[in-house]
């Protein structure tokens, strides 16, 4: 995934192994158009993970989830 960012560092080995990790977890809850508590909770633990939110980590998350419920593509179960 390439960034820009004015001054920002380049993503470490680690950052981008977590970074695949957590597209890989979205993948999986989104698949079947349904977005469940459980699944959300696994997605927060995983963003988390390492004690920082980066702007990639929210940039993802905006990609696989906030833009497929805004085109009716994925629904997310609250409970």
């Amino acid at each position: 995934m390439e960034r820009y960012q004015p001054n920002g560092t380049p993503l470490s080995e680690a950052d981008k192994a977590e970074l695949g990790k957590l597209k890989q977890l979205l993948e999986r809850a989104i698949a079947d158009g349904v977005l469940t508590p459980e699944e959300m909770g696994q997605i927060k633990q995983q963003i988390q993970a390492d004690g920082k939110v980066t702007y990639e980590e929210l940039e993802l998350y905006r990609q696989f989830v906030e833009e497929k419920i805004h085109q009716g593509l994925l629904v997310r179960e609250i409970c």
